[in-house]
């Protein structure tokens, strides 16, 4: 086994020389990802509160038919414009994020008790009208509740009668639980460390050494060729995880500034949560240095392997979308999917859940065992010529 250690050494100390190598592979993502995460939640929230809280600037289609109404709205501070003369294209050209429209019948279906209508015209696919649309029908329904309410007094009806039922929203989620919501890049960023970083490793030590023509004379040394390929992977094994941990340790000395009051949250990366994260996340850093190992050693040169590197880097995307845009409760089926299942044991942790242990058993056990089969086809290519002067 002297030799597979030999290797090993040999791996990491060229690329800890390579200074732009070990700068991708072991920084720029622990860098890059938290100052994502926190430049992220601070324009948001001060976007959210400006658009919240600036004046809201609405166009009247037919105020004439509304009085009562318009001057409603202007008390709440809402400003009314003068009408554009084509409502729909000035929304749909983005001069004006909503418009209000009151059809000349509104009169008539007023006096007859019957419901008025009143159009709010807007383009709910461009988020930059959702808060002034919101603002907008939030008002027309405190206008229409509150005349609802004086003609059931009128009527000696007591308004109570038209609201049969009362409907509170009860609100089990903790500051923890919601700061899971602010965190949910975060298993996304340690899947695409885990690739990322053994990726130039993998590429450097099979494609690299057959371009620089130094993997012959590798082989010719009385080593067995599987103990060479092993030590070539756990030293891509090794950058991986060192990546990972760099990125859970900055993301635990950045969430201190991010904008956690604002948010209502309650973040905090300890010690036991980075070990947990690190547990879970370890053998997707195994399964990433096998695959990516095994593909860098199939190409000819540097710049064929990178171009198999473009299209791996997706695999870890494609759970963590799936993720985010079809949030589920886990299952222990779900254990047994690599990556989906980290994703899944990540957002749990950050809830402050408490995970069965045969869940992590399984999403771990099962992730390594798949890593190591890679890893041994992978130790036996080094065995087939064509592989090596292919």
């Amino acid at each position: 086994m002297n030799g597979l250690w030999t290797v090993f050494r040999k791996e990491i100390r060229e690329n800890l020389r390579d200074r732009r190598a070990a700068f991708n592979s072991l920084l720029l993502g622990p860098i890059l990802f938290p100052f994502l995460i926190i430049g992220l939640s601070y324009f948001a929230v001060v976007k959210q509160e400006q658009r919240a809280e600036e004046t809201l600037e609405i166009p009247v289609v037919g105020a004439q038919n509304a009085p009562n109404l318009v001057r409603f709205l202007e008390q709440q501070g809402l400003v009314v414009l003068e009408a554009p003369e084509n409502p729909e294209a000035a929304v749909r050209d983005q001069s004006h994020a909503a418009i209000i429209r009151i059809p000349d019948g509104f009169g008539e279906q007023w006096n007859a008790g019957e419901p008025a209508l009143v159009e709010v015209i807007a383009d709910p696919s461009r988020r930059e009208s959702d808060i002034p649309m919101r603002r907008v029908k939030r008002l027309l329904g405190a206008y229409g509740q509150q005349i609802g309410t004086l003609r059931l007094q009128l009527r000696g009806v007591a308004p109570s009668v038209s609201s049969p039922l009362m409907v509170k929203d009860v609100d089990l989620s903790t500051p923890q639980s919601r700061g899971a919501l602010a965190m949910i890049f975060l298993p996304y960023f340690l899947m695409i460390t885990a690739f990322t970083g053994g990726m130039h490793i993998a590429i450097d030590a099979t494609a690299g050494e057959k371009e620089r023509k130094s993997l012959e004379p590798l082989l010719i040394n009385p080593v067995p060729r599987w103990q060479v390929m092993t030590g070539k992977m756990l030293a891509c094994t090794a950058f991986a995880l060192a990546s990972l941990l760099l990125t859970l340790v900055s993301f635990k000395l950045a969430i201190p500034f991010m904008p956690t009051g604002a948010l209502g949250i309650d973040l905090e990366l300890g010690s036991g949560m980075i070990a947990k994260m690190l547990l879970v996340v370890g053998p997707v850093a195994v399964l990433a240095a096998s695959l990516l190992t095994m593909l860098a050693t199939f190409a000819k040169g540097f710049r064929e392997a990178q171009s198999y590197m473009g299209l791996v880097i997706f695999i870890p995307m494609i759970p963590s979308m799936l993720f985010m845009v079809n949030p589920t409760s886990p299952e222990t089926w779900m254990m047994t999917i690599p990556m989906f299942s980290q994703n899944l044991l990540i957002a749990e942790f950050l809830r402050g859940e408490v995970v069965p242990m045969s869940w992590l058993y399984i999403s771990s056990g099962g992730t390594l065992l798949l890593g190591l089969l890679l890893a041994a086809f992978a130790a036996t290519l080094f065995n087939r010529p064509r592989v090596i002067f292919g």
